[in-house]
């Protein structure tokens, strides 16, 4: 990282299984797949998103004493 810029990132991530990421540095993902497989109409999947997206966090405090890595790092999900 050459510079902080988590204040003005709006970038989301879609791993190949089918996860929805808010940050390379989140350690939680929104499952879209499985509601996807399951029929989910557009209604329900934009709900997902937007509920995913408002638990994005001001930054991703990789400088932070208590700091975790996520689960999958960012060359697994594609990042």
């Amino acid at each position: 990282m050459t510079r902080p810029f988590c204040g003005d990132c709006d970038r989301i991530r879609l791993t190949a299984d089918g996860q929805l990421r808010n940050c390379l540095f989140a350690t939680g993902e929104a499952d879209l797949r499985t509601p996807l497989r399951a029929g989910a109409d557009d209604a329900a999947l934009r709900a997902l998103i937007h509920e995913n997206l408002a638990a994005k966090l001001p930054g991703h405090g990789i400088n932070d004493p208590g700091f975790l890595q996520p689960r999958r790092p960012m060359s697994a999900i594609g990042g």
